[in-house]
Order: structure tokens, then sequence, then C-alpha cells
């Protein structure tokens, strides 16, 4: 079981999907839940809808992972074959300085390295300043306008981090690029699989959302596709158990190995307070460890999905992952593995009384 799932967060954390550019991962997790779903379909903008069918049609759950990851565009091609990009989703200038990316082209993927100008010829007051993103660029080697169109470089191609999946020492943690939101992507893969030899009541609705990390684009759309009577999003959160972070610098402490996390608030969205309950009691009477988030920034597709039409009541359930954003994020299997209890659990208990319950207790 261990193999299959590192097989599967591999595979997930690998393929390429930034925002906008989802065709690749959206393709694999089409081949993963062609054959758990009962349906499987898209909206236009090219979320994916697996529905999976319980014994009571008449209550919808949503669960929500965004597919696509950070990652940078293309803008233009230097008369000396560099290549200016921008980024698509959040960056941090600090984590980009000489690492490598890959850039999709028509003829296929080319390996770059991110590049500014020297330390070597900055003055003291450019050195004491961070490098802004404007002034750096992409260096496939080349050393013309012409070599680099001839690699088959173009205005518009995506271009990802290069990292590559790996298992730590402690045959606990992991280490990859796209942990946000794969890890949320493989969860409803696995929840999927679970459910084929589990009772459920209500039908699930696993969703792959599209350009969340720009602005929680495909969890607009997808919503209206789905039209839930409840809804959980499942992302990542960022682990704080990292040295430097003062008790008050945050809101909330979250750690490697202690279990998913529960939203208590974000940016974009506060939980709807009965159902943020029922999951903690889920996970009380299962015996499933738990963590708060409480984030003042941030938000995940719950943000846009609870505001739909009347409301739709909504959680946000996570996983730890320290350096978030960046090229590669670590995270600990044990939570994972937690997530992925509570969610089945979750979705077990929700039926039409369950529901109705939800819906007087506001």
């Amino acid at each position: 079981m261990k193999e299959k799932r590192l097989e599967l967060l591999k595979t997930l954390t690998e393929t390429p999907g930034v925002s906008g550019f989802e065709a690749p991962i959206r393709k694999v997790l089409k081949d993963y839940l062609s054959h758990l779903a009962t349906e499987l379909t898209a909206d236009n903008l090219g979320s994916l809808v697996a529905v999976k069918k319980g014994a009571d049609e008449g209550v919808k759950i949503m669960v929500a992972a965004h597919m696509d990851e950070v990652g940078f565009l293309v803008t233009s091609i230097t008369d000396d074959g560099f290549i200016k990009f921008q980024p698509l989703g959040g960056w941090w200038e600090q984590v980009l300085l000489a690492q490598r990316v890959e850039i999709l082209t028509g003829k296929g993927r080319l390996l770059g390295v991110i590049g500014a100008k020297s330390p070597h010829i900055l003055s003291a007051e450019e050195r004491s300043k961070p490098v802004k993103i404007k002034t750096m660029y992409i260096d496939i080697g080349s050393t013309s306008r012409e070599e680099t169109e001839q690699a088959g470089i173009r205005q518009g191609d995506p271009a990802v981090p290069y990292s590559a999946f790996h298992l730590c020492e402690n045959g606990k943690s992991i280490m990859a690029r796209a942990l946000d939101n794969r890890l949320g992507c493989a969860l409803v893969v696995e929840l999927f699989e679970e459910l084929k030899d589990i009772h459920h009541q209500g039908t699930i609705y696993g969703v792959m959302t599209v350009q969340e990390e720009v602005g929680l684009r495909g969890a607009t759309t997808s919503v209206d596709v789905v039209r839930p009577d409840l809804a959980i999003a499942v992302d990542v959160s960022v682990a704080t158990d990292t040295p430097g972070i003062r008790d008050d610098d945050i809101a909330s402490r979250n750690y490697l190995g202690k279990g998913p996390v529960i939203g208590f608030y974000d940016a974009s969205m506060i939980p709807h307070t009965p159902f943020r309950d029922l999951v903690a009691q889920v996970a009380e009477e299962n015996k499933i460890p738990f963590q708060v988030d409480v984030m003042a920034g941030g938000g995940t597709d719950a943000g846009k999905i609870h505001l739909f039409r009347q409301g739709v009541p909504s959680v946000v359930i996570g996983v730890p992952v320290r350096y978030i954003h960046d090229h590669t994020g670590v995270a600990h299997l044990d939570d994972y593995q937690n997530a992925l209890r509570l969610l089945t659990a979750l979705v077990r208990a929700i039926d039409s009384g369950t529901l109705q319950r939800l819906r007087d207790s506001i």
C-alpha cells in the first residue's frame, strides 16, 4: 500500500500543471479516476468533476482540491537569448535565484536556470536589497534570440520548477514540488478508492479545480456544475514548526506529523461553524489527531464555493507543508494518512438527517 501511495504522489507532483496550463496533470488525474467514478466530466475552464453516487443521491458533497501549481509564464526573449518571465501564482523573490525550471514548449520540455545580475558586480546598496522578479531571467544556455527561438521557446509558454520527488531518510517525510496542492488531489483519488467498498449515503463529487493559485477561478465555475449541499476543500496549510517563527508571528502553530489541520479561519472564509464542529467531532470519535489552522492571509477554493447562490456550508481540511510556493516542499505521510481517514469518516457520517441538522443550526 505504501509503495502504491508513494507512486501516486510521485506521479502527481512530477507532472506539470501550472495555472492556466493544467492539461498534463488533468490527463493523469482523469486516468486515475476513470475506473473509480460513476461518471467523469469537466467544466468549461477545465476543472475535472468525478462523481461517486451514494445511497442518498439527494445529498451532494463537493470535495474540492486544486490541480494547478505555481509557476511562470514566458513573456519575452532578449536579443542575447535570455527569457523574461512573470510569475503565475504567489512567489517570493528570495526563493527563485539559481533554481532550475522546465519550460514546456511545443517541441518538448527544456531545462533552464533562473538568473540575475551577478552579486560580484552589484553595488553595496544593491546587495543589501532583495532581487526583484522583474530583473530576473531564465537562461537555457543560448547566446542569441535565434538560438532560443530555434529551441522552441515562444511567448506564452509555461514553466514549472524542476524538482524530483524524494522519500526522506525517516521513511515518513517526503520532499517534492507542487505539494500545494497535489497532496489534495491524491487524497481525492484515494478517497474514491476507499469508497469503492464502503457504504456511504451522499453522492460525492471529487472536483479537481483549475487556476486556484491565480484567484480561485476554477472553484467559481465548477461549483455551478455540482451545486452542492456541502463542500470540503482539501488543501495544504503552512507548517509553522521551522526555526525562527515566534508565537506572536502566527495565530496557530502547525507541526509535521501531528495530524491534518481543520481550518478555523482564513482570509477567504470563516467556515460554517456547525459543519466545522462536526469535522472535529468525527475526528475525535475516530481517534484521528488533528490541528487547528487560523491563517490571517491566503485562502482556499472554499472561499468561492461557500458564496455560491444562497451559500454552501463549507470547511477546509489540510495537510501541513513546509516551504509552500517554493521549488521543494516537505510533508509528512502520517498527516496525509490521517487526512484520508478523516475525509472517509466524514463523508460516511453525512446523510440527509445530518444535512438537515446543519441547516437548522444556522
